[in-house]
């Protein structure tokens, strides 16, 4: 597993209750930005693209009242656990979040989206024209230094910023590469030497069954 802590960890977890022996290589690390609590004043909802964001925001900010939606379902039960209330998943990538936010049209007022200093998708830009998004930097992904993982089975990576981080450690040093997109796919590159998977959904569920089961055990 390349993702970050505390990700690898639960990830690492379920793998090994379904059999696997898993490793965790996190090449990435996850850095709250240091500011004052956001100002949110007439902002009328908050849109957050991943965990790291909601855990992000919610050491900023008391606030818990605002309606809240997320790209996935893990990002709402996290948001849930944060103490916010009405949570609503797109249950999708990003642009599943985009249409979601235009049908709902949380208005009068912008969509407040705390995320990743280098977001993965442009979710103003999906929605320009329809609804104001103001995107708030809240964590940074950091490279780690982690040496690539090598002779092993597969390879997940949960975002394309580890694509890219994994890229950057030269050839992939096992036979399949699990990815949970295909814009995670395109950050690993050219890599003719593994075969490349990607989820049938960009969740960690699809990533599991793209896997398939573990070898028997001798």
């Amino acid at each position: 597993m390349t993702r970050a802590e505390p990700g690898a960890a639960c990830t690492a977890a379920r793998l090994s209750a379904l059999g696997f022996e898993p490793l965790t290589a996190p090449l990435l690390a996850i850095r709250p930005l240091p500011q004052a609590a956001p100002d949110l004043s007439g902002i009328a909802a908050l849109a957050f693209t991943s965990r790291n964001g909601v855990d992000a925001f919610a050491a900023l900010s008391p606030e818990r009242g605002l309606p809240v939606f997320t790209v996935g379902d893990a990002t709402a039960e996290r948001a849930r656990e944060a103490g916010f209330g009405a949570v609503r998943s797109a249950a999708g990538a990003v642009g599943d979040l985009a249409a979601l936010l235009a049908e709902a049209a949380p208005g009068p007022g912008p969509v407040l989206a705390p995320g990743a200093l280098e977001p993965a998708g442009d979710l103003p830009g999906l929605l320009r024209g329809r609804v104001e998004v103001r995107r708030l930097p809240v964590y940074e992904a950091v490279e780690t230094g982690t040496p690539a993982p090598s002779d092993w089975d597969a390879v997940l990576v949960h975002s394309p910023r580890a694509g890219r981080a994994l890229a950057a450690r030269g050839p992939i040093g096992a036979r399949v590469a699990l990815v949970i997109s295909g814009a995670a796919a395109a950050g690993l590159g050219p890599r003719p030497a593994a075969e490349i998977r990607i989820a049938a959904r960009p969740d960690e569920a699809a990533m599991f069954e793209a896997l398939g089961k573990p070898p028997p055990r001798v």
